[in-house]
């Protein structure tokens, strides 16, 4: 049988829960943002710098507003970023 156009990988998605999105972000910076700062200071977490593409909703986040970029998120990420 021949499979013309043969994608290796194609289904190949890293996914991480939201519970372990703050492990990404570097101890100094979780300290700086949980405390309360004057003006419009969000961090943003790039979710596919660290080799994931896929945000699923498991977990929960602390109460910082936080900016999260990544390829693709599960519905229930999205609700509760």
């Amino acid at each position: 049988m021949r499979h013309f156009h043969l994608k290796r990988n194609q289904y190949w998605c890293p996914t991480i829960n939201i519970d372990r999105l703050w492990n990404l972000v570097s101890a100094q910076t979780r300290k700086y943002y949980s405390v309360k700062h004057e003006g419009n200071k969000i961090p943003v977490i790039d979710v596919t710098k660290a080799g994931y593409y896929k945000v699923l909703g498991r977990g929960r986040l602390p109460q910082v507003p936080v900016i999260v970029k990544a390829r693709f998120f599960s519905k229930t990420a999205e609700r509760r970023i």
